[in-house]
């Protein structure tokens, strides 16, 4: 009788990122339908939330609690580079005792937001340096990835993704990002976000009040390259979208607040006090799903973060971005929305209100196109994992050699 093959997750799930866990969830809906039999895990950053969700075990990501905490006292700073240490014998320990090691989507190979080598790049890199180590194929199925200025973010990126054993993509840029950075991508492949594979709502009447325009926000102030003048770009942006929300609600519609992860709450709060009216109020969704519920509810979406996004497309709603970084272009583009971009760190309500309206025009020629879109990001998807189940999953029996990962 053949053994389960022993299938880890791996990433920054369960920490209040819902495009994230949403990735999380489409994977794990994939190796239930095409590979029941796999015994499945998680190393995370929010092992207790993975396991109450979706009802696999789960392990801390870092030994040290306090990782994404600023140490700026000297027992703190110890304690942090201590895990460190201590993580690579974890992460090591954990990829040993798995066949195939997922990373399920998100933005892995990218710092088109705040993020420092030692943190998750320095985690990517233990974890595919170990599952070449020990013969785990370790796959990047779906993800992005974005040029990077910093040489120790880049390098720590580079060797993660030399490493990995199966690499596949979001957008087409996410792969031209890896071979400038000197990555051979001959053989990866670029498919549509994971996230396109969960399943829409069915909403046969709107249950929103009629007009009702969702607006995703976010905690942004930029990226890696911009923390020189991050309370400048936020100030902008925060001002920007107040304005554009105030003019929404002083035309009579309803206005519905979205978040994407849990730090995102002060903004949905400075927005609520600003405007302080009863037409705006904040949605409470704690998955994509329950995005999904909100966005198929709504007229039209304006949103900034990218899964905020893939939840209005997904359900047809047509969407304006306010983009940050070059995968939400790609994504309006590949949607054929490609013209209804407005720049995270130039917001101007003005601007703003002229596209939307423009959009609203189009409302029922684009619900048709974004139809025939999601027709055809779910086969693109299907092939996805049918490559994954060849790539990973090789025919009983078959002896699993380090030579496999190469």
């Amino acid at each position: 009788m053949s053994t389960a093959t022993r299938v880890g997750l791996f990433g920054l799930l369960g920490s209040g990122n819902l495009g994230n866990d949403g990735s999380l969830e489409a994977v794990l809906g994939y190796l239930r339908a095409e590979h029941p039999e796999a015994a499945v895990d998680a190393l995370c950053g929010g092992p207790e939330a993975v396991t109450a969700r979706f009802g696999i075990p789960a392990t801390r990501l870092h030994w040290y609690r306090g990782e994404y905490r600023t140490a700026s006292r000297a027992g703190a700073i110890a304690a942090k580079g201590l895990g460190k240490a201590v993580d690579v014998f974890r992460t090591a320990a954990w990829v040993r005792r798995h066949d195939v090691v997922i990373v399920p989507g998100m933005g892995v190979l990218e710092a088109t937001l705040p993020l420092r080598p030692w943190g998750f790049p320095y985690s990517l890199f233990l974890l595919c340096a170990s599952g070449r180590l020990f013969g785990t194929r370790v796959a990047l199925v779906g993800v992005g990835a974005a040029p990077i200025r910093d040489r120790p973010t880049r390098a720590l990126v580079r060797w993660s993704a030399r490493l990995a054993a199966y690499r596949s993509y979001r957008d087409v840029q996410s792969r031209d990002a890896l071979r400038a950075m000197g990555v051979d991508t001959t053989r990866d492949a670029v498919h549509p976000d994971l996230a396109f594979a969960l399943p829409a709502p069915r909403v046969s009447a709107p249950p929103g009040a009629a007009g009702t325009v969702c607006v995703g926000v976010m905690d942004f102030h930029g990226g890696n390259d911009d923390r020189a003048r991050a309370e400048e770009i936020h100030r902008r942006y925060l001002d920007g979208t107040i304005r554009f929300v105030r003019a929404l609600a002083g035309e009579g519609r309803p206005v519905r607040l979205l978040t994407g992860d849990a730090c995102d709450a002060p903004v949905v709060a400075a927005i609520l006090d600003a405007v302080d009216s009863p037409l705006v109020t904040a949605a409470e969704a704690r998955s994509l799903a329950g995005l999904m519920k909100e966005t198929a509810a709504a007229d039209t979406v304006v949103a900034i973060r990218y899964h905020n996004l893939i939840c209005a497309l997904r359900t047809g709603t047509p969407a304006l971005a306010v983009s940050y970084a070059a995968k939400t272009d790609a994504l309006m583009d590949r949607m054929g929305l490609g013209a209804y971009c407005h720049p995270a760190r130039e917001v101007d309500a003005g601007r703003l209100l002229e596209q939307f309206r423009a959009l609203e025009k189009r409302a029922d020629e684009l619900r048709h196109t974004l139809a025939e879109r999601n027709l055809t990001a779910t086969r693109q998807l299907e092939r996805q994992f049918t490559a994954l189940t060849a790539a990973l999953f090789p025919a009983a029996g078959r002896a699993r050699t380090p030579q496999e990962t190469a």
